[in-house]
């Protein structure tokens, strides 16, 4: 009997779990990289065209800041179904991996935006306009100045932002995404198997807790 569930677990791993391992890494990876880098640009141009900006335009920064609003009132789960003829249109498809990644990336986008545009906004103005009147460009002023006196906050935000992907990812399992959310849902949750939810459970907060280390290990470095 001990060697049927041994051998029972191991195929469970091997099958259901470890896919949906790989799939979750997949998916907080690809998000957290992609959506760091639009979320830096959507960033830029919002500091660039506010009203204190190096090009003040109300347009450009009204028009991109009721974008970015829209997609963060969305729920999660809402705004998975509402971008279905987008994901499929990108991807090809709307269900799997390479579908989840599409949501994840535009609900990531405009998170990570907003915090890096509130981190950045944080910089002394003093520093800056000291820095201007030795002649650096305003690029230089953006890249060398602001991003820089900003980045352990920005640090910060994107840890927070990336345990938000891995709860995303998790709520992303239910609407045939796979992953750890997947597992918990279809193994779990619809079989009354509470081992089976309980080990997800674990697996998703020792996931969380690296990641908060990690990024505390950052942070401390940064500062």
């Amino acid at each position: 009997m001990s060697a049927f569930l041994t051998d029972y677990q191991l195929n469970f791993w091997e099958r259901i779990l470890q896919p949906a391992f790989i799939a979750t890494i997949q998916m907080v990876v690809i998000t957290t990289i992609v959506g760091t880098i639009l979320g830096f640009l959507i960033a830029v141009i919002l500091l660039v065209s506010n009203v204190n900006g190096i090009h003040p335009n109300k347009y450009v920064y009204g028009f991109v800041s009721f974008i970015v609003n829209v997609i963060r009132s969305f729920p999660f789960l809402i705004l998975m179904i509402f971008l279905l003829p987008f994901t499929k249109f990108v991807a090809g498809t709307s269900i799997g991996v390479k579908a989840a990644v599409v949501p994840l990336i535009v609900s990531a986008s405009a998170f990570i935006g907003k915090l890096i545009e509130n981190a950045m906004q944080e910089v002394d103005g003093g520093l800056i306009e000291a820095m201007k009147s030795f002649g650096i460009t305003e690029t230089q002023v953006v890249f060398r100045v602001m991003l820089s006196e900003a980045l352990p906050a920005i640090i910060s935000g994107i840890i927070l932002a990336t345990i938000s992907i891995l709860g995303a990812t998790a709520m992303a399992g239910v609407m045939g995404a796979g992953g750890i959310g997947s597992v918990a849902v279809t193994y779990g949750y619809q079989k009354f198997n509470n081992v089976v939810m309980t080990l997800t459970a674990g697996i998703l907060v020792v996931f969380v807790q690296l990641i908060d280390s990690v990024g505390r290990w950052v942070y401390r470095k940064m500062k």
